[in-house]
């Protein structure tokens, strides 16, 4: 069986899964049988770092939502800031409903971004 620091990338997976079955709102033996696994078997994912078999990698990745490229590219993960990647995992995990919401918290933080840019560009007359 691999070990986590032969598989650069999958540092975070188990706790990545469990975050992400949290926020699904499944219990580890929903998880489990969803995958056709022992709960007991996940629940050494989550918590010991065991690396499952890239067949049970992909259906957590797929059930849970997760970021496929911060597994399989980690250096393209790199390259982008903490906050960057906090901020998209999250946006992965939100329920599909909530997403016009959190699309114009977005639109609104850019809009006044822009705006405070525009008027730090403009002189200030005295």
């Amino acid at each position: 069986m691999a070990k986590i620091e032969d598989c650069p990338g999958f540092e975070t997976f188990g706790a990545d899964v469990k975050a992400a079955r949290k926020a699904k709102q499944l219990s580890r033996s929903a998880l489990a049988d969803m995958i056709h696994c022992d709960s007991r078997y996940l629940a050494n994912i989550e918590n010991e770092g065991t690396l499952p078999s890239l067949p049970v990698v992909i259906q957590l990745i797929k059930i849970c939502g997760l970021p496929v490229e911060r597994y399989f590219n980690p250096e393209l993960m790199r390259e982008e800031s903490a906050e960057r990647q906090r901020v998209s995992h999250k946006l992965q995990l939100c329920p599909e409903e909530y997403l016009p919401i959190v699309e114009g918290a977005i639109d609104g933080a850019i809009d006044g971004a822009l705006r405070i840019h525009e008027q730090e560009k403009e002189p200030v007359c005295i």
